[in-house]
């Protein structure tokens, strides 16, 4: 998967927005959980939301032009559990070729589902 401005656009990057009192301002000031140092500010919650959206774009524009490292939410690597309905005879057959593999059925999905958003299968002609 090709990790470009659009990619880091669409994660679910945490926001964190507090108040701020009015011997700081008054107002909202919000920052992303996960990268240190974009932040912004506003009057109202969508103000400050939109700000900070704002400064993570033009954060992007700076660490991908200079190939910064850009960090992503810790929780995008944790395991999370899905449930899928199959045909039976569909999951022995998956179960079958994981075992061949020296995998199992859930390392075997994985490692399809990330050759498929790379783009080393080709989902446009269909069987």
């Amino acid at each position: 998967m090709i990790k470009d401005k659009e990619y880091y656009l669409a994660v679910d990057y945490d926001i964190i927005v507090t108040n701020l009192e009015a011997q700081e301002g008054g107002g909202y000031f919000a920052y992303y959980k996960d990268i240190s140092g974009v932040m912004g500010d506003g009057g109202s919650k969508n103000e400050v939301i939109e700000d900070v959206k704002n400064a993570f774009r033009c954060y992007l524009d700076f660490a991908l032009k200079n190939k910064d490292s850009i960090p992503e939410p810790k929780r995008l690597g944790q395991t999370k559990k899905i449930n899928i309905s199959m045909i039976g005879d569909r999951v022995n057959n998956l179960d079958i070729y994981a075992k061949r593999l020296k995998t199992t059925r859930s390392g075997l999905l994985s490692s399809l589902t990330d050759k498929l958003l790379n783009g080393d299968i080709d989902m446009s002609q269909k069987s």
